[in-house]
């Protein structure tokens, strides 16, 4: 199952493994402190020399200002390196820089150890889940995906935060829930990688929806109408997909969906919000939600699933409709039972 197996301690919980965590933005930060707390070791990869020296200098001020980096992380600029030895790896890269960053990762991998996806999205030119793109370039190694309502700034100052991992094979997804698992940081399980991935990437065009509903004043019943109906979208793009409906109602899918479209923490609610007040979206935090809105929009068309938010979201952020226009659209449709999914 994996490189190390099941080994555990005298009490028979798992041991720590070498852990090699790809991407040293606020997410990647993160998580590397929860892997450290869970008891790994962990080597963090980033890019920018500038954030691997201020990590070993137990800080991380450009992603996450304020909060101090424990001792125990080891930074590097050397993707080798990061990976030399790993017994597992979490590629916390932006969706749309997963597979440039795993081919390059892919001649240092060790074989048959789990990839742990950590970002949300679709492929913005493939419409492909993130791990039809892992599996692709690394067939080697089983894909699992770690997802829920979880900020970053929360899980680095180790506030209590749940998530699901998930994994075809089920008993990986367990082992690598037990084994990420610390105080506070609650980790479930699943088998269903794809719904898993289905509800962290389209929460994001909702939550876009949400901040744009915001920020044109259009008031709470309004974002509470967008985030039920918006869910219900992703209930029936998630069906598409085969993904199974319990798993749309938890953590990664409903959970995040509702911590995303009510906090100007969310980055794709904080764009939409500026983009609710007519402010410059230029040189604002990258929201995922974007790409993954065009492709959300394309595939409802593809596989004729009607997704009335999403393609609106789509159209806002293209300028090819404004959000006054959009609202109108979507209160005249024609009038239906509610509960038809």
């Amino acid at each position: 199952m994996t490189k190390g197996g099941m080994t555990g301690g005298e009490d028979g919980a798992p041991s720590g493994w070498r852990v090699a965590v790809l991407g040293g933005g606020a997410w990647g930060t993160a998580l590397a402190l929860a892997m450290l707390r869970a008891g790994h070791f962990v080597r963090l990869y980033a890019r920018d020399p500038q954030t691997v020296a201020a990590i070993d200098h137990g800080e991380n001020p450009r992603y996450l200002p304020g909060i101090a980096i424990e001792p125990g992380i080891v930074a590097t600029s050397d993707i080798k390196a990061a990976l030399d030895g790993a017994d597992c790896v979490l590629a916390v890269a932006p969706a749309q820089s997963l597979r440039a960053m795993l081919a390059t990762a892919k001649d240092h991998m060790p074989q048959g150890v789990p990839l742990v996806l950590c970002a949300k999205g679709i492929e913005r030119d493939t419409g492909a889940p993130l791990s039809a793109v892992a599996r692709e370039i690394l067939p080697g190694n089983p894909v699992a995906a770690l997802s829920g309502p979880s900020f970053a700034t929360d899980v680095a100052r180790g506030l209590p935060t749940a998530v699901v991992v998930a994994a075809r094979d089920a008993d990986l997804a367990a082992d690598l829930a037990a084994r990420f698992s610390a105080e506070n940081l609650r980790c479930y399980s699943s088998d269903d990688l794809i719904g898993v991935e289905i509800g962290g990437a389209l929460k994001n065009v909702f939550a876009i929806a949400a901040g744009a509903v915001t920020g044109a004043g259009l008031g709470a019943s309004a974002q509470a109408a967008m985030v039920t109906r918006g869910f219900v979208e992703l209930r029936r793009i998630g069906a598409a997909f085969g993904a199974k409906p319990e798993t749309l109602m938890g953590l990664s899918g409903l959970g995040d969906l509702l911590l995303t479209c009510s906090s100007t923490q969310s980055r794709n609610f904080a764009y939409g919000l500026a983009l609710g007040q007519g402010k410059p979206l230029a040189g604002l935090p990258l929201a995922e939600g974007v790409p993954t809105a065009a492709i959300a929009a394309r595939i409802a068309i593809e596989r004729g699933i009607d997704a009335p938010i999403i393609t609106a979201v789509s159209a806002i952020l293209d300028g090819a409709i404004t959000i006054s226009q959009a609202v109108t659209a979507l209160m005249t449709r024609p009038l239906k039972i509610e509960t038809d999914i």
